[in-house]
């Protein structure tokens, strides 16, 4: 085999190992145990908030969608894939006081070891760019490589938090100063957002980018950028709270 040849097929092998499984894994019950302690934790301190005054509105997750969309890249990117991840299990909280925006807040949290990979019905409805089928297999392959202790370090560092620290704007379009904590390093965002149903309810979208290179994380990246995943990834929500 000629050294073309052999470089040729380590692609092929590593481009299977770049998609990410729609397998969902339970968590075992010391993840969930945090899970529950994080939560408590999250709903107590909005409780205090609300007990001043005003609203506290609970985000609901099974009526709610966070998409997380991560793009392939490299010399040899034909050969890899696009990939889509969701957060069926998630924590989040917004208190709405009485004299309105002055002291709104709100705050979200979601475990990456609970993220669920390129279900087939997400994939499909973003078209020709993610419509290649993936193995099973193949793609609980590349969510190690993903969350493993050479990228996401999902094990050390587990949870995604989100918080504001200002919003301005008025309804329906808002604009939030946020503190973002992912793999232990907060950095600040300014984020748009579209809300409606205040304060009754809370019915909120919108979507950002994030640089992983940012939070210190180094983008997969295999036999010097052949293969790799962009350094951007974008993240899309919509929120209901009530």
């Amino acid at each position: 085999m000629t050294l073309k040849k052999f470089a040729l097929v380590c692609v092929c092998l590593i481009a299977c190992g770049l998609q990410w499984s729609c397998t969902s894994v339970a968590p075992t019950p010391a993840v969930a145990d945090g899970v529950a302690q994080q939560q408590t934790g999250l709903a107590a301190q909005y409780a205090q908030l609300g007990s001043a005054g005003g609203r506290v509105l609970r985000l609901q997750p099974e009526a709610s969608q966070i998409r997380i969309h991560v793009f392939r890249a490299g010399r040899s990117a034909n050969l890899g894939h696009n990939h889509v991840l969701s957060a069926p299990q998630f924590e989040g909280s917004v208190y709405w006081p009485e004299q309105g925006l002055a002291g709104a807040r709100f705050e979200l949290v979601f475990r990456l070891d609970q993220l669920v990979f390129d279900v087939p019905s997400h994939r499909a409805s973003l078209g020709p760019a993610f419509a290649a089928v993936l193995s099973d297999a193949a793609i609980a392959a590349t969510r190690e490589h993903m969350l493993g202790p050479d990228n996401m370090q999902a094990d050390r560092f587990p949870l995604v938090r989100i918080r504001s620290l200002e919003i301005s704007g008025e309804a329906p379009k808002f604009s939030a100063l946020v503190a973002i904590e992912l793999h232990g390093q907060t950095r600040e965002l300014r984020l748009p957002l579209n809300v409606t149903g205040l304060a009754q309810r809370v019915s909120a979208s919108g979507s950002f980018v994030l640089r992983q290179s940012d939070f210190g994380v180094r983008p997969y990246s295999v036999l010097g950028g052949l293969l790799a995943v962009q350094d951007d990834v974008m993240l899309e929500f919509s929120l209901l709270g009530e």
